[in-house]
């Protein structure tokens, strides 16, 4: 038997019986493609590497959604073309093109900032730059965070091919050809490579080189917020729950932010570890309030902190979550083009809020005026954080025209 293999995008396999004496058969058996039999003994094997994972991910489908769509909240602020790329599979990721609003944050280089600095707090593993979406989420997987360095085909033409979905899905076979980059891929005749695999590797090899456009389902905002988080051990302290509770307020900041509005109260709920004992019930929850609407986070951080550190947990909490309960609109500041003189430090009403936490709203007053001649009742006080009532205009003491007492 004689046995002649020829490699290259579509395999061939010749198998020719031989006798010992006589002519050798004229017949021939062809295979279109190496059984995966064969193909081990063919090719070596190779170890593949682990695909990356976002920090903190869980592994339940639902959890592992929120998560992502919180993500998708936070990004929201930036931009409202946010999408999440592949929620169900091993690698997750979230996109946002921001081409239109690098002018709006300061440019490039200030926005590549802050989203690197924030993002840490919400358990973002690794962040990558690029033109197109898929190149970006490429670059992520692989490690490298900017896609503007190199020509954007020099970058993809060296990543192993695990970091695209729609290339990993045939890495054994392309292993065979040979094949263990992007680029490898690509220098295959495009005819062979549509006759052999699916269409959506060769329009994620387009979408990602840039030859083609990209389409997302973009994230819709919500008219409400409601977030939860599964923190990763038994906090038996409130005030460790801070930790968790931040990543909740900058999503809910983002969320504010793309609504153009502020919050004057919100609602932090934890429930309590399925081994509790009965009497310590399924949770609890506190609801924190503010004089003026605000998405400052440090401040509404700040405020939790000293209301956690009044409370005292009946067993360990496992589950944290965060409600926006009174959402206001909030006017936004125009900057003047001269420059201005920078205030240092915080402003009365915060610092006042601050202290009426710690020691409670009956210990910090403000004067309140009323619309009496008597000395004694000119002045009321009223706690700090409550909202001065707004005095109505007084009735007029004229006759009324006779159309409106009619």
């Amino acid at each position: 038997m004689r046995l002649q293999a020829r490699f290259g995008i579509d395999w061939e396999l010749r198998v020719q019986l031989l006798k010992r004496k006589g002519p050798s058969h004229d017949t021939e058996l062809r295979l279109p493609s190496i059984p995966g039999g064969l193909a081990d003994i063919l090719t070596p094997r190779l170890q593949h590497p682990s695909p990356l994972l976002p920090d903190n991910l869980p592994d339940d489908p639902k959890p592992r959604t929120e998560a992502l769509d919180g993500l998708a909240t936070w990004c929201l602020q930036f931009t409202p073309r946010v999408a999440v790329l592949e929620a169900l599979l091993s690698c997750p990721g979230v996109v946002m093109e921001l081409e239109q609003s690098l002018r709006l944050f300061g440019g490039k280089r200030r926005l590549v900032e802050r989203v690197r600095e924030e993002c840490v707090d919400l358990g973002v593993r690794h962040l990558a730059w690029a033109p197109t979406s898929l190149a970006a989420l490429a670059l992520a997987r692989a490690g490298v965070s900017n896609g503007f360095a190199k020509p954007l085909a020099q970058l993809l033409d060296a990543l192993p091919l695990e970091t695209l979905t729609q290339v990993a899905v045939h890495q054994a076979t392309l292993a065979r050809l040979g094949c263990q980059t992007l680029g490898q891929v690509r220098a295959l005749p495009r005819g062979g490579l549509s006759r052999r695999f699916d269409a959506q590797l060769l329009g994620a090899l387009d979408q990602a080189y840039g030859l083609r456009p990209d389409g997302h389902a973009w994230t819709q905002l919500s008219e409400t917020f409601h977030a939860k988080l599964e923190l990763m051990a038994r906090v038996e302290h409130a005030p460790a729950m801070i930790f968790g509770a931040r990543r909740l307020m900058l999503q809910m900041a983002g969320w504010l932010l793309a609504r153009r509005s502020g919050v004057t109260a919100f609602t932090l709920r934890w429930c309590h570890d399925a081994m509790r004992s009965k009497a310590a019930g399924d949770g609890g929850e506190m609801t924190v309030r503010t004089a003026h609407a605000t998405r400052d986070t440090e401040h509404l951080m700040r405020l939790l902190a000293e209301h956690l550190v009044k409370v005292e947990l009946l067993a360990p909490v496992g589950d944290l979550e965060l409600v926006a309960n009174e959402v206001h609109p909030l006017e936004e500041k125009s900057f003047s083009m001269l420059p201005e003189t920078k205030q240092s430090g915080e402003s009365l009403a915060l610092v006042l809020e601050r202290i009426a936490a710690r020691l409670g709203p009956d210990r910090v007053l403000r004067p309140v005026l009323v619309e009496d001649h008597r000395m004694e009742w000119m002045c009321r006080w009223r706690p700090a954080p409550e909202r001065a009532p707004r005095i109505g205009c007084r009735p007029l003491d004229l006759p009324q025209p006779s159309f409106m007492l009619a």
